[in-house]
């Protein structure tokens, strides 16, 4: 049976999109890619020793983020509207710009309780070396107490791809054009 990156490479050169270049060459650099993407790790620094015993772990090998925990020394009230910052215990530094780290908030806190990020999403990016901390917003009506190393978001590593700029007299004409928001109907 074909490597996994071999199929995925056929498939590619087969669709005609690189047809002048060589499935050897495609092949090739989807299996670097993938290899590079998959040996990738990123060592988290743990800042407080009380966090030893509540490292980040993923929940399931699928999962994608890390739980980040309250590392606050008693329970704190959040009143609603109110925005607070919690430090997290952990201190990233990825050191490589193909990778970032997202923090995101947790589905649960937010649906059940009103509790998002009050940044709505962090962005670390490979070259911060500092300790995480949480934004974290009440949006509802209610006080929310936050418990000492309770889940309180999650952070995932992502690949980051950086842009090249090109002015251009145009752009090649698309379906789509300058449509906006809801432009492209319901469905």
């Amino acid at each position: 049976m074909p490597k996994p990156c071999f199929q995925t490479a056929y498939a590619v050169w087969q669709g005609g999109l690189y047809k002048k270049t060589s499935l050897r060459i495609i092949r090739r650099l989807l299996c670097t890619v993938k290899e590079q993407t998959m040996q990738a790790e990123v060592e988290l620094k743990i800042l407080r020793p009380e966090m030893a015993d509540k490292l980040p772990a993923y929940a399931t090998s699928g999962s994608a983020g890390l739980d980040l925990r309250a590392c606050i020394d008693g329970p704190l009230t959040v009143q609603p509207g109110e925005t607070v910052l919690i430090p997290a215990g952990i201190a990233v530094h990825l050191a490589n710009p193909a990778y970032a780290a997202m923090i995101l908030p947790r589905s649960g806190l937010g649906h059940r309780h009103g509790i998002v990020l009050g940044n709505l999403v962090g962005l670390i990016d490979s070259d911060y070396q500092g300790e995480l901390k949480v934004s974290l917003w009440n949006r509802s009506g209610e006080a929310f107490t936050v418990e000492p190393f309770e889940r309180v978001a999650q952070m995932v590593v992502v690949p980051v791809v950086q842009a090249a700029f090109k002015v251009v007299d145009e752009f090649a004409a698309s379906v789509r054009g300058e449509g906006g928001f809801g432009s492209t109907g319901k469905g």
